[in-house]
């Protein structure tokens, strides 16, 4: 507290001398008559508190003749602390009293009994910065004096004590305390100019303790704003709090790094009112959100960079100003905190992309063929497939046969090993890609709760990819060795009679011709995924190459290589996934001739219902392997 207090015992002979010259009376253990006769004080508390020097009357003017006279005033705190009780008479406090608020606090409210008060030094006085908080809460924690006064800040007292400066007071460390931010005795309303906790005065009051960061913020965009009366501009309490202000290393606090870019940045940078006002972009956020830094801070990971990390903490700039972390000439250095030798050979590119704005020419216009070959593609596979189920299903025999296998071999036991891990490793690596892209889903929650302490997400994904990769080289150590293979192989090519058999079976299915197309073992259904699965895998696996090694991308390309590698990678990753679940397991589950599944991946054997579909002749034996080849 800052108000005057009368000298303690301690203060030399000619202090007290003067003080007690000041006030008239005697002690009051040498009053005549004596005061205790009639009032109830306790003698040893008030000679060991500040007051304990002076007499009765050196408080309670004119009460030195007895009896007392009519109209007696209350003890006057202004004869000694004259600048306190200034100070008082122009606060909030001062004015409810004034008004006739009987509950509204005076001296007596927060110091304690007159005859008691101990220095606001002493851990048993109200105003001590440890009890502080609950000596305001008396009337600031009452619910019901909150809804009387229609007082606008809910349960202050609750928030403070969970913050970092009320756990510091409780250590010993000292911290800001109620009277620090709001002043003593010259309390006034937030809206009030001279209020320590004004706006605009807000990086002052704070400065008091934070004299750098102050200093840095009054530099910054947002300082220089606030400066001149910018309201909407942020001030301490706006990103940080303002009871309940935790250490930004707490998950609870707004500049916790995983909170930064939507509940602190992001309330202003995204809102359609401010941006409208002052001209913010308010692409930013969104496009943040959609990167992998957003995705991966969404996920819960603190060490990815949020805005705070390029843009700076209190001395954020306009990316034109030199001196910005986001200046053009200092983004290889920003980025390189993160990402050494970024941008050393070439200059990087726009930071927020988004992919459904022309200015963004290589992600944009990677969308734009990426999305019309999803609807065409899938929408195709989907179409062809539901003719031929609804054409399978009004024939009865092609049910009864369904997984009844044969003597035919239709996938050899290299084949089976190569696809059975990449059964194994393409679910994987669609549910731990699709997790990262939507982390708040449920479905992705069993790895994404384990993503900001062990990143199980990422580890998944990365082993699975070298695992299905592993799977690729299988199967061309397979083709290698095996002349039946390399045969099997050889018979994948593209053929015109593919496009006849197609033809053929649209007829089919249509109703224009009662019977199927005579089919071979390789026709353009297992073409086409088999194909589809080559291509596939060399996108993924070069776009994921790019993005698992983004040091070196960022070295060695522009950073559009990189933004283009995040593209097709999600856009690739939807076609895969749709098109293994439209066209691939429809053939092997689906399939009224197969249903509940062609188990051919397993035993090897075709189903007689594949065989009988076709109408199959018996084709030119494969040639058979050479001595110690593999079949």
């Amino acid at each position: 507290m800052t108000a005057a207090v009368a000298p303690v015992r301690a203060v030399t002979f000619v202090g007290l001398l003067a003080v007690a010259l000041s006030c008239t009376g005697l002690p009051l253990d040498a009053a005549e008559p004596a005061c205790a006769d009639c009032h109830t004080v306790d003698l040893e508390k008030f000679a060991s508190s500040l007051h304990g020097f002076l007499a009765c009357t050196g408080c309670h003017r004119g009460a030195d003749t007895f009896p007392h006279p009519a109209g007696v005033k209350q003890a006057d705190c202004a004869a000694c602390h004259p600048d306190a009780v200034e100070q008082y008479a122009r606060s909030l406090h001062a004015r409810a009293r004034s008004n006739g608020s009987v509950e509204a606090p005076n001296c007596f409210s927060c110091h304690g009994d007159i005859h008691s008060v101990v220095s606001h030094n002493d851990p048993a006085s109200p105003v001590h910065p440890a009890r502080l908080p609950e000596t305001c809460g008396v009337c600031h924690a009452n619910p019901e004096l909150v809804a009387k006064f229609g007082i606008p800040i809910a349960r202050p007292l609750e928030a403070y004590r969970a913050s970092i400066h009320a756990r510091a007071i409780a250590a010993g460390r000292g911290g800001a305390t109620c009277s620090d931010c709001h002043s003593s005795h010259a309390i006034l309303p937030a809206a009030d100019p001279a209020s320590t906790v004004f706006h605009p005065r807000v990086p002052e009051t704070c400065g008091t303790c934070h004299k750098e960061i102050a200093a840095a913020y009054r530099q910054s965009i947002h300082g220089v704003a606030a400066a001149r009366g910018v309201r909407e501009a942020p001030v301490c309490t706006d990103c940080h709090g303002e009871h309940r202000i935790l250490s930004p290393e707490e998950p609870g606090s707004p500049v916790f790094p995983t909170n930064i870019p939507l509940q602190t940045c992001g309330r202003c940078h995204s809102d359609v009112r401010l941006s409208e006002k002052y001209g913010l972009a308010r692409d930013k956020v969104p496009a943040y959100e959609d990167s992998y830094h957003g995705l991966a801070a969404r996920a819960g990971v603190q060490m990815v960079a949020n805005c705070a990390s390029c843009h700076g903490v209190h001395d954020i700039l306009p990316s034109s100003d030199p001196r910005s972390h986001v200046h053009p000439a200092s983004l290889a250095a920003t980025c390189g905190q993160c990402h050494p030798g970024a941008g050393t050979r070439f200059a990087l590119g726009p930071v927020h992309v988004v992919p459904t704005e022309a200015r963004f020419p290589v992600v944009y216009y990677i969308r734009l063929f990426y999305l019309p070959l999803i609807y065409l593609v899938i929408g195709g596979m989907l179409a062809h497939n539901l003719l031929d189920f609804f054409r399978k299903a009004r024939t009865p025999v092609v049910r009864t046969l369904a997984g009844l296998p044969t003597d035919e071999e239709r996938m050899s036991l290299g084949f089976r090993l190569a696809h059975g891990l990449v059964m194994v490793t393409f679910p994987v690596l669609v549910y731990t890609g699709f997790a990262l892209t939507y982390p708040e889903g449920w479905w992705a929650q069993p790895v994404i709760r384990w993503e900001a302490e062990l990143g199980l997400r990422g580890w998944l994904h990365r082993a699975a990819a070298v695992v299905l990769l592993g799977a690729v080289a299988v199967h061309a150590a397979h083709l290698v060795r095996s002349r039946r293979a390399r045969a099997c192989m050889a018979a994948m090519r593209p053929r015109w009679e593919d496009w006849l058999e197609f033809k053929q079976r649209l007829r089919y299915y249509l109703g224009l011709d009662p019977h199927p197309p005579h089919g071979v073992k390789l026709g353009y259904v297992e073409k086409s995924e088999y194909l589809a699965f080559l291509w596939g895998t060399a996108v993924m696996a070069l776009s994921g190459f790019l993005l698992w090694f983004e040091n070196f991308t960022l070295r060695w390309f522009p950073k559009w290589v990189s933004d283009a590698a995040t593209a097709v990678h999600f856009y690739e990753a939807i076609l895969a996934s749709l098109a293994i679940l439209v066209w691939h397991f429809y053939w092997v589950i689906f399939d009224p001739g197969v249903y509940p599944m062609d188990m051919s991946w397993w035993s090897g054997r075709a189903p007689v219902s594949r065989v009988l579909e076709r109408l199959q002749v018996p084709a030119t034996p494969p040639p058979a392997d050479k001595p110690g080849e593999e079949s």
